[in-house]
């Protein structure tokens, strides 16, 4: 019987899918979530190819979906401070004029 290979960057994809969620709503976050994807990819290439030689692709898929969901909190938290700023601007300018 044939050992299994570790999928590479598995750990490393898990954690920064994690800390993309923790911290969605920083910068750092955005920088997270583009590399925990970007590592994602080969790993999830390779197990596509033949699942039958790779373990670990639990890991990776969950630092993947962890890192997408990041991706989602961190679009929600933008829109929700563009739309208030745009409201207390929009606040400061009438008292502006009046």
């Amino acid at each position: 019987m044939e050992q299994k290979q570790k999928l590479p960057n598995t750990t490393a994809v898990l954690v920064l899918g994690i800390c993309s969620i923790v911290f969605s709503c920083f910068f750092v976050g955005l920088i997270l979530r583009i590399i925990g994807v970007a590592m994602s990819g080969n790993g999830r290439k390779m197990h596509k190819e033949d699942s039958n030689l790779y373990e670990g692709y639990g890991t990776l898929n969950a630092g993947f979906i962890m890192s997408i969901i990041g991706l989602v909190l961190g679009g929600l938290y933008t829109i929700y401070w563009v739309i208030a700023v745009a409201i207390l601007g929009g606040v400061g300018l009438s008292l502006l004029n009046a």
